[in-house]
């Protein structure tokens, strides 16, 4: 009697390859970095300069000028990412280049100087263009075309990331408020060399995904760089470029979460809970806990509702999720009403709102992901991936607007506009959906049933 020797890349966990759960853990342990310094940074530029902990005494609107064009270059940054990739390195590698210059970034942050300061945030801008566009995709190379595990898949991966997030929110959030910003900088740093430390260890398991395609041997392979796209391709990408407005203009709303919403929080709300003072930047772990024990039941339901034939396409997903993002920021309206009649907001507003802003990520963020490894040409994989975080990246620019803004027009007015504009544009889009899907030539259609373990 023969048995068959699975290879390490070939072996599977809760239904998944093992593959997965490295690059979940790589990314954990990047966001924790990431999220960890987004937590605090706006904190550190507006605290006053003759405080105890000291911070720049930059004014609000300078400060999220300078957190709007920074969330948007780290995202704008993976289209070069991206293109080096599929171009020179492979994903695989630049994966690894991207986690050392984020480990450098953030170790560096922690010397206190300004020419460290600025270093520091360009190294990290660099380092997240490299790995974040594609470790993502490297995702989506471990399930093969019509596998219907690649959405559960997609948010096991993006629990990973929130899994960093909360950790990173309390652990460098408080240490950065109590003990100083730029120990908090440092402990990000630590974070990161983990990250990198194994992802390195586990590259058995990501044997046959990630590699540069010009260093193929398969001449079928090679051929993909050369070969000019099909009309189906064409319209796929053209789905996807449209499908990015909504990608847009969620982040323009959702990255509020560092921003107005993290000033709000601490200038605004009453923040004490039996006689002691929450931290602002704990708040921001609110989102990724709510990720983490709400991510599969939201892509269970999703899954469901397909196998039961009800609409669940990733465009009608991504629009749904838009809308209850965006009616979340009613409970922002509720707060500064009720600061503007009581002089103080309730933390309840808050959490109402991040709860809400969790569900529709969860419904767009990791679909988006997924869509892209659906319809993005192969030879193109990482460069659309790219571009998807450079829209991310341009949502944050423009929350960074919306929040100064809120200078002159008000909290009050930028959270109602928020709210209306995300509900509109979500209706909007409903209606030419099904026109939007014929252009994807049935590529979800192609997706089958397979046996994988529902309580991952």
């Amino acid at each position: 009697m023969s048995t068959t020797t699975l290879q390490p890349h070939q072996k599977e966990l809760f239904g998944h390859p093992i593959g997965l759960f490295v690059l979940f853990f790589t990314e954990m342990w990047e966001r924790f970095s990431y999220y960890g310094m987004r937590a605090i940074l706006v904190l550190y530029l507006i605290s006053q300069t003759d405080v105890v902990n000291a911070g720049l005494g930059w004014t609000n609107r300078e400060a999220l000028a300078l957190y709007g064009w920074y969330t948007m270059m780290v995202y704008v940054m993976s289209i070069p990412g991206g293109i080096i990739a599929d171009k020179l390195l492979g994903q695989k590698k630049s994966v690894l280049v991207g986690g050392i210059l984020l480990l450098f970034g953030h170790s560096i942050l922690a010397i206190e100087a300004m020419w460290a300061f600025y270093t520091g945030l360009v190294l990290i801008v660099c380092g997240v263009g490299m790995l974040k566009p594609n470790i993502s995709t490297m995702v989506g190379g471990l399930y093969k075309k019509g596998d219907i595990r690649r959405d559960k898949g997609f948010t096991i991966f993006y629990i990973g990331i929130n899994v960093g997030a909360f950790l990173s929110s309390l652990i460098v959030g408080y240490v950065g408020e109590v003990y100083g910003w730029h120990y908090g900088f440092g402990l990000a740093g630590i974070g990161m060399f983990l990250g990198i430390l194994q992802y390195v260890l586990g590259q058995k398991y990501l044997k046959e995904v990630g590699n540069f395609l010009g260093d193929s041997q398969n001449e079928q392979e090679k051929a993909l760089l050369k070969k000019p796209l099909t009309k189906i391709e064409k319209d796929r990408v053209l789905v996807l470029m449209i499908s990015f407005l909504l990608v847009i203009v969620f982040w323009g709303a959702f990255e509020q979460a560092g921003g107005l919403m993290n000033i709000f929080t601490m200038e605004k709300t009453d923040r004490i809970l039996m006689g002691w003072q929450i931290p602002a930047s704990w708040f921001q772990s609110l989102n990724a806990m709510f990720i983490i024990f709400l991510g599969t039941t939201v892509a269970t339901y999703w899954a469901n509702r397909k196998l039961k034939g009800k609409v669940s396409t990733s465009l009608y997903k991504m629009i749904i999720g838009l809308i209850i993002m965006g009616t979340g920021f009613f409970f922002m309206t509720g707060a500064t009403a009720q600061l503007e009649s009581t002089g103080t907001s309730a933390m309840y507003w808050l959490v109402l709102a991040y709860l809400f802003h969790t569900i529709g990520e969860l419904c767009l963020s990791p679909v988006a992901l997924s869509f892209i490894t659906k319809l993005a040409p192969v030879k193109y994989a990482s460069i659309m991936m790219g571009v998807y975080f450079a829209m991310t990246g341009f949502g944050s620019k423009l929350a960074g607007l919306l929040g100064e803004w809120s200078e002159s027009l008000g909290a009050f007015a930028i959270f109602t506009g928020i709210a209306v504009f995300c509900v509109i544009f979500g209706v909007l889009m409903l209606m030419i959906r099904k026109k939007l899907e014929i252009l994807t030539h049935g590529v979800e259609d192609e997706e089958i049933e397979m046996h994988y373990d529902e309580t991952v």
